[in-house]
């Protein structure tokens, strides 16, 4: 398990992050409009949230009125979008994530359980529900996985299989598989916000490879002064990429404890880049899960300079380099990096 930028709810984290709201819809031929409407058993008035998420993210609101709501507009292509909404006495509910496209949409939900509202209508939503479907019958990750390679090779022109990528190629990624898988889909989806998210995470991952250099990089640590990754050159050095925030790293951490106190004085050691934006909180967890190395950060969050130049989009993730500044390997958890160390450091 890790911490995502770009995927599930990550991926409407990181939308309204790097974009911005817009009180109109753009402009978009006639054929696309749009009709979305629903129904909300239970809640009598409110108001509900329409995100659209994409380069330019937006938020468009409706009233409720005796449980029912509509939405009307035009989309230039298909849109991945969600649904929230809120009410007296009534906090906001985020509902389900859902594909906008020309068309009509309907929505049947509850107010207890928003979240698994259904909503059906135009051919790219379905092929979105038929993909949640079989991805929810399947419980282990890898068989999940490669139910969504299969999905995108079997529908290169869906935009739920730009998705599909996303959700499961975002960390730790095979640079060959996925460049085959993206090359794969058709140019409108390769080109759409989503296939251009698949596309800078093909980027990061070429960049990462093993077998490259290591991009170099300067950045502040926690007394602000500034760290340059050129200088561990001479021994192996883990780039560690955390946050105190994220659950699976903090969970992580005491492996990446045990493996520092046993190889350090071999000539191992660990930069920590902090996917952090409080500078208290980033510095109690350090403090806390006893992390003796070296750690830097902008506190800039997910758009943490260093982060974007190695192309994380999934936190915890590290990267191992040898002597002369090359990786050799990557995403080396639990014992894995105990073992690798081992080998190279007996």
């Amino acid at each position: 398990m890790n911490c995502l930028a770009i995927a599930g709810a990550g991926l409407l984290t990181l939308s309204l992050a790097t974009g911005c709201f817009a009180k109109e819809p753009p402009p978009a031929p006639s054929d696309s409009s749009y009709a979305l409407s629903g129904t909300i058993e239970g809640l009598d008035k409110g108001w509900v949230y329409l995100t659209h998420i994409g380069a330019t993210s937006r938020i468009d609101s409706a009233q409720v009125q005796k449980g029912k709501f509509s939405f009307s507009g035009a989309v230039a292509a298909p849109e991945l979008c969600v649904l929230a909404f809120s009410g007296p006495g009534v906090q906001r509910q985020n509902g389900p994530y859902f594909f906008l496209a020309g068309g009509h949409l309907t929505l049947t939900g509850r107010k207890e359980a928003f979240s698994t509202a259904v909503i059906s209508g135009n051919p790219v939503q379905q092929e979105y529900l038929q993909f949640s479907a079989a991805e929810a019958g399947i419980k282990d990750e890898g068989r999940q996985k490669q139910q969504a390679k299969t999905f995108a090779r079997q529908h290169p022109s869906s935009y739920v299989s730009a998705f599909a990528l996303l959700e499961y190629f975002s960390y730790n990624v095979d640079e060959k598989e996925l460049d085959s898988l993206y090359t794969g889909l058709d140019i409108p989806v390769q080109t759409s916000f989503l296939g251009l998210q698949v596309k800078e995470i093909l980027r990061g991952a070429k960049l990462t490879a093993v077998g490259n250099p290591a991009p170099v990089f300067t950045q502040d640590d926690v007394d602000g002064r500034p760290v340059a990754l050129a200088s561990f050159k001479g021994g192996y050095v883990l780039v560690d990429f955390w946050a105190s925030w994220c659950g699976p790293c903090r969970q992580e951490n005491p492996n990446i404890v045990k493996a520092f106190h046993q190889y350090h004085t071999k000539g191992f050691s660990i930069v920590g880049v902090s996917l952090d934006e409080q500078k208290e909180r980033w510095v109690a967890a350090i403090k806390k899960d006893g992390l003796a190395w070296t750690q830097v950060s902008d506190l800039k969050g997910w758009d943490n300079q260093v982060a974007a130049l190695y192309g994380i989009k999934g936190i915890p993730m590290n990267f191992l380099l040898d002597k002369d500044g090359k990786i050799i390997a990557k995403g080396l958890t639990g014992e894995a990096l105990e073992k690798k160390l081992a080998e190279l450091l007996p």
